[in-house]
């Protein structure tokens, strides 16, 4: 057999840029450091090297809203610290470091709510099974573009299909999700874990397979941050055209985009419509504004009458479009809040409202606050009801 020299030459310089490349990526020059750390009984560990530091301390929905746990300096320079056993649940984290707050370095996983990154963990064996990426089978998450007239401009939607979808030529119900204020397109399925919910409901048996679209509620938006032609700009939490009808207005254009690209039951039997805080705001006034639209509404955490100094036909005679919307009928009016939510009160003033006009609707109050634990414990006992 003959070794050609230019063989042996250019498996040397491979070699070679491969050392280069892995000292670059300094392996094997500082101690591995694992955090977080789920051990058997659930408790997490995080750990962040930080030698120079004199305070580090850990923040996250683990704890109560502002509470921070002190992390504590081993000789190696690493800072630790242990929580007690925790519930099955998605949570997000950050550290403190000498007053600036800094993501692990050691957690590659994390999720941007609004202008902020958080990292995020998983502790399993309960309700966040449901949030996991299990062995079933997976639907589909495509980011489309519709034209929105109404609003001069191409807007950008997600779109879950559920597993098998290509596969058939069947028509599926459509559920529309709503995000909150500060969301985008991406919300709910980055923070809301909405396609592994459903993903893994349909494989229990316990949903059955539907199209979730996602739109982006901040009309102001071609899309999410850095996902648009603006390019990369800081998120801002209220926008233009923010809760002032004009969402509300151009909602059809995104059913009949849904309606002509998807395989769809384009009847009110086979259209849902739900949302968290601004999103329930949104559905409220959404599916009274269509009141022979949705057979099935949802409202989470939801923000519940428009403000006085905004002036738009969507917000006029709802007591009337309610009453409109009673007479043609609809299968579920789904209410669900913690009893913290800063919104509980405004829901409580609703559903009298509601009594009143003997509206027929389903409560659940849940403990909590104003959080996407609620929204995803929410979402995931709503669509079992649907369809």
């Amino acid at each position: 057999m003959k070794i050609h020299f230019s063989s042996i030459l250019g498996v040397a310089l491979l070699l070679s840029f491969s050392l280069d490349a892995q000292e670059n990526l300094s392996f094997g020059q500082n101690k591995e450091i694992i955090s977080p750390e789920i051990h058997a009984d659930n408790s997490v560990t995080f750990r962040l090297a930080a030698p120079t530091a004199n305070d580090v301390s850990v923040t996250g929905d683990f704890l109560a809203p502002g509470e921070e746990a002190k992390m504590t300096k081993g000789a190696d320079g690493v800072w630790s610290y242990t929580t007690h056993p925790l519930s099955s649940e998605l949570y997000t984290y950050a550290f403190n470091v000498d007053r600036l707050q800094i993501n692990d370095p050691n957690n590659v996983y994390y999720r941007r709510d609004v202008a902020s990154t958080l990292n995020v963990l998983l502790v399993g064996g309960g309700q966040a099974d449901l949030y996991k990426v299990n062995s079933v089978p997976h639907g589909t998450i495509t980011k489309r573009w519709y034209q929105s007239p109404g609003n001069n401009m191409a807007r950008r939607i997600t779109i879950y299909t559920p597993p098998g979808y290509e596969e058939n030529n069947s028509s599926y119900p459509v559920l529309y999700l709503l995000h909150g204020m500060g969301g985008d397109e991406e919300a709910w399925i980055t923070l809301g874990r909405a396609s592994q919910i459903a993903d893994n409901l349909i494989a229990e048996g316990r949903t059955k397979p539907m199209i979730i679209v996602m739109p982006n509620g901040n009309v102001s938006q071609e899309a999410a941050p850095g996902e648009s032609s603006i390019g990369f700009y800081k998120p801002a939490f209220r926008l233009p055209h923010t809760m002032d009808g004009k969402y509300e207005e151009t909602f059809g254009e995104i059913i009949r985009f849904v309606d002509t690209q998807y395989r769809t039951i384009p009847e009110k039997k086979g259209r849902a419509i739900a949302g968290l805080s601004m999103g329930g705001f949104h559905t409220l006034h959404i599916s009274r504004y269509y009141p022979d639209t949705f057979d099935y509404m949802g409202l989470f955490s939801a923000a519940i009458m428009p403000d006085e100094a905004v002036k738009s036909k969507v917000y006029d005679h709802i007591e009337e479009t309610l009453k409109t919307q009673k007479v043609n009928d609809y299968v579920l009016y789904w209410i669900a809040i913690g009893k913290e939510d800063f919104l509980y009160q405004a829901n409580i003033d609703f559903r009298k409202k509601l009594d009143e006009m003997d509206f027929p609707y389903i409560y659940r109050e849940s403990e909590g606050g104003h959080t996407w634990r609620n929204w995803r414990i929410y979402l995931s006992e709503f669509l079992p009801m649907l369809f």
